[in-house]
C-alpha cells in the first residue's frame, strides 16, 4: 500500500483522491486521516512538487533571503567589513561558522534556523517578511564582529546554492 501511495502521491495525486484510490484498489476502508497519517510516514516525498502556493512561498522566501543578504552584506561593507579572512584571526571553537536552515517556518518569520559560531557559541537566527535578519536565544558568550561576518557569509553561501 505504502509504495502504491508513494507512486501516486510523485505523479501528484491529491490525498483525497489517494484514498478513494487505496479503498477501492485494496478493498479497504480507510480514512482521509488514516491515509494522511500513512503518507506522513513515506520517505523521498516532496511535498511542494505539486502545490503552487508552496512554490510560491519558497520563491518567495528565497528571494527574501537574497535581499536580507545583499543588506547584510551592503551594511557589513558600509561598516568597513570586507571579506574575512581566517588566518588573521585565531578563535576558540572549532573555527568554522555552520549555518542549519529549518524546514518549518516559525510564525511570523520567511525563514530561520540555527547558527554555530566558530567561537563556540550558538543561537537562533530568523528573517522576518521585511528581509530582515535577526538572532535570538544566544547560547554562549555574544559573537564577536568577525562570528557575525563569517555568519552572514555563510548563511549567503547556503541560499546561494
Amino acid at each position: 500500500v505504502k509504495r502504491f501511495m508513494a507512486g501516486e502521491i510523485a505523479k501528484g495525486t491529491s490525498l483525497s483522491d489517494l484514498q478513494q484510490l487505496v479503498n477501492e484498489k485494496f478493498n479497504q476502508k480507510l480514512t482521509y486521516m488514516d491515509i494522511r497519517i500513512m503518507a506522513s510516514e513515506l520517505d523521498g516525498i516532496d511535498w511542494n512538487a505539486h502545490d503552487p502556493k508552496a512554490q510560491a512561498k519558497a520563491k518567495a522566501e528565497e528571494k527574501a533571503a537574497a535581499e536580507a543578504a545583499k543588506e547584510a552584506e551592503a551594511k557589513a561593507g558600509a561598516e568597513g567589513g570586507d571579506a574575512l579572512e581566517p588566518d588573521v584571526e585565531a578563535v576558540p571553537g572549532d573555527g568554522k561558522t555552520v549555518v542549519e536552515v529549518s524546514k518549518l517556518v516559525r510564525p511570523g518569520t520567511a525563514l530561520s534556523g540555527t547558527v554555530k559560531f566558530a567561537s563556540g557559541s550558538s543561537a537562533e537566527w530568523y528573517v522576518d517578511q521585511f528581509g530582515r535578519l535577526g538572532l535570538e536565544n544566544l547560547r554562549g558568550e555574544k559573537p564577536t564582529q568577525a562570528d557575525i561576518e563569517a555568519f552572514q557569509k555563510e548563511l549567503e553561501r547556503v541560499f546561494a546554492r
